[in-house]
């Protein structure tokens, strides 16, 4: 053990003149330690939200999505060089398309996808996200209808799109693709009818209330799309490599196609919840500041109490630069046991909170009845560190001006 952390342990062991010195000393230490456990359970919170809405966006996006106008020489390189990536697990053809939808007098914008199920299946998971109906009656019906005439495919909608029109599962909807069919009469919007199959609730708003599902057949054909898709999905052995194997393939591909990753397709999104987590965290930060100065008006305290001492050991012959340790490791010992008490209290706020229903949100709203919380090493050893440098920025000015003291005086008038 080292003379100055001898010499701290020292002061902060032995009786204090006066219950004040006690008192600032406690709430520096209490200070520091609730600072730190709002921190970090905020910190918490905030990621088991980021964590539950990357993980829907997941649920209904696939991790790479490559968009072309296909010819069969492009999709047959497409599809080939897919098959190469080693982080390729699955693939998918998918045709996109915008359109209006129109049920019972009210029409709404959305999205037509027409997909190969069990292959959709493989890169989402969106077969997990049917509440109601099935997906096997998507596309073209196997049976014509009672009047003879064929039967008009089948689509799935997502909930809120499907409340906001007022249908549900059996109730035929009619598409209106802005591409025009040309007519004697001119050009006409081109008309189809679907019937309502299936219902799906992903946990996302911006897909449960814009998106609907058909065959991959039906949708090339309605739109008519060039090359019988739109592109092709893909999902990676691992999430995280997303951002660099779109690059790798971007490169590989040439600009004739798109490559674009499930965060390049959310970037606003993750950008503000990044910036609300930094936002939150500088905040919060201020609390271990307050406690901060209350260690500094501390050290300062004990400067004065600790004069003659002082004296004594600058007359013995402790450098100034030994002075100053003494009290940056007085400064780093109050905040190191409020960051400890912190961090154990934050992970038990964080184990409550997930535990046990305090604060129950609206289903209907949140798609989920309690606050999701996730613990990660790094913020945690982020607050730490952040609790420590603020620490030992608060002795800074007590160690300077302690290491300052002119012994003789000291002893003289002190003694």
């Amino acid at each position: 053990m080292s003379f100055e952390l001898f010499v701290a342990l020292r002061y902060l062991k032995t009786k204090r003149k006066g219950i004040f010195t006690l008192i600032t000393t406690a709430i520096g230490v209490a200070g520091v330690s609730i600072g730190t456990a709002a921190l970090l359970t905020t910190l918490s919170v905030m990621n088991g939200f980021q964590a539950d809405i990357r993980e829907k966006i997941v649920g209904a996006q696939a991790h790479l999505t490559v968009h072309a106008r296909m010819t069969d020489a492009k999709r047959e390189k497409l599809a080939r060089t897919l098959a190469s990536q080693e982080e390729v697990a699955a693939v998918s053809p998918f045709a996109l398309g915008q359109a209006i939808i129109t049920f019972s007098e009210r029409s709404t914008g959305f999205v037509l996808k027409g997909i190969r199920p069990a292959e959709e299946f493989a890169v989402n998971n969106l077969k997990n996200s049917l509440t109601y109906g099935s997906w096997d009656e998507i596309g073209a019906p196997a049976n014509p209808a009672k009047d003879g005439r064929p039967s008009a495919p089948g689509v799935v909608l997502g909930e809120e799109l499907a409340r906001n029109l007022g249908a549900w599962t059996g109730d035929t909807v009619i598409v209106v693709s802005p591409q025009g069919v040309a007519t004697p009469m001119g050009l006409l919007p081109a008309m189809k009818r679907f019937r309502v199959v299936g219902l799906i609730k992903t946990g996302y708003y911006e897909y449960d209330s814009a998106t609907g599902y058909t065959s991959l057949e039906e949708a090339a054909a309605f739109f008519k799309t060039p090359g019988g898709m739109s592109g092709m999905q893909a999902r990676l052995t691992r999430l995280e490599w997303a951002d660099r194997v779109s690059e790798s393939l971007q490169k590989t591909l040439g600009w004739d196609y798109a490559v674009t990753s499930f965060t390049q397709m959310n970037r606003t999104l993750f950008a503000a919840l990044k910036l609300e987590k930094s936002v939150m965290f500088l905040i919060l930060v201020l609390i271990i500041v307050v406690a901060s100065f209350n260690i500094a008006s501390n050290l300062i305290l004990m400067g004065t109490e600790k004069t003659r001492d002082i004296g004594l050991l600058k007359a013995m012959g402790a450098t100034p630069g030994q002075i100053r340790r003494i009290f940056l490791w007085v400064g780093l010992l109050i905040g190191g046991v409020g960051i400890g008490v912190g961090v154990l209290l934050g992970l038990f706020l964080s184990w409550v909170i997930w535990r046990f229903p305090i604060v129950e949100l609206p289903p209907d709203i949140y798609y989920l009845s309690r606050v999701p919380v996730r613990v990660e090493l790094l913020d945690v050893l982020g607050v730490m560190v952040s609790g420590i440098l603020l620490s030992a920025l608060a002795t800074l000015y007590p160690a300077f001006r302690a290491a300052k003291v002119d012994p003789v005086e000291a002893i003289h008038y002190h003694g």
